[in-house]
């Protein structure tokens, strides 16, 4: 059997034999955002360490455990703490959690991180809905021998982010009236944040946020025929765009200080979300 496929299949026995949940939707909370959990009707939690061969993550303000409950209706799992690929994970490693998700049973991926703004206009506490990606700068999860039981060897790329969940997403937004750029997402391999001309590279690629994680998770969604949507935090604006020095203590404080309506933006995108699997399914 393949290695990481039988490292995954042990971690969906371990999960198993501890919760009988059934999540519609998979939620990673990025950076700032992880008491988003506690504000859900929580049913069980799964801290990462009683899965065997989880890997666990070691970034501040990152729990590391899975929260199952639902948002008003719609049954969610929340991934409280995401495995980044710069604490030296293998990129395997990185993406098993969204694998796991999915054989837990979520349909959808919802995608959350802070991200460095670079598009126009941007600033720090915008949020951005991410309408495609640039993955090239880390190793593809789907390198090495495919594992059929989870995708096909070509995976098509051309829409990673669904279009009729990013139509709901803006539609939550404009009913809140809350303000919603949107853009490119690219990430880069971190842990160092970006230099003035890493900054100026994306640009000229045609990102519009850059961040340490998110697109290879995506991959590995897309992979395995998940629906994808995906927010940003503007957390601070890139190298070279700011006037002064980045610190994860920055990121933290500007996604503290948006996080209510950030949380009022994901709970009402998730309803609406539930709503469109509902009547898709008539």
């Amino acid at each position: 059997m393949n290695a990481v496929y039988d490292k995954l299949m042990k971690c969906y026995e371990s999960f198993q034999k501890r919760i009988r949940f059934r999540p519609d939707v998979a939620l990673i909370l990025g950076s700032g955002l992880g008491d988003y959990a506690e504000g859900i009707q929580v049913e069980e939690v799964l801290d990462y360490h009683h899965i065997e061969g989880f890997p666990v993550s070691t970034v501040p303000g990152h729990k590391g455990r899975f929260v199952f409950g639902y948002v008003r209706d719609v049954p969610v799992v929340i991934m409280q703490g995401r495995v980044h690929y710069y604490e030296g994970y293998d990129i395997s490693d990185v993406v098993l959690p969204v694998r796991l998700m999915k054989l837990m049973g979520a349909e959808t991926l919802f995608l959350t991180n802070a991200a460095g703004g670079i598009g126009e206009g941007f600033q720090a506490g915008d949020f951005m809905l991410i309408t495609d990606q640039i993955a090239s700068f880390v190793p593809s999860p789907l390198r090495g021998p495919n594992i059929d039981e989870l995708g096909v060897r070509f995976p098509d790329m051309s829409e990673i982010y669904d279009k009729d969940l990013r139509t709901v997403i803006r539609g939550a937004a404009a009913d809140l009236e809350i303000p919603l750029q949107q853009g490119v997402y690219i990430q880069l391999s971190g842990p160092s944040y970006e230099s003035p001309q890493e900054v100026q590279m994306c640009k000229i690629l045609g990102a519009d946020a850059v961040g340490m994680s998110t697109a290879c998770e995506a991959v590995a969604a897309n992979h395995m025929g998940m629906k994808i949507c995906g927010i940003s935090c503007i957390s601070n604006l890139a190298c070279g765009i700011a006037d002064h020095p980045l610190t994860h203590k920055e990121v933290q404080d500007t996604a503290d200080r948006v996080a209510p309506l950030f949380k009022q933006l994901i709970t009402e995108s998730i309803v609406r979300i539930g709503k469109l699997k509902y009547r898709d399914s008539q």
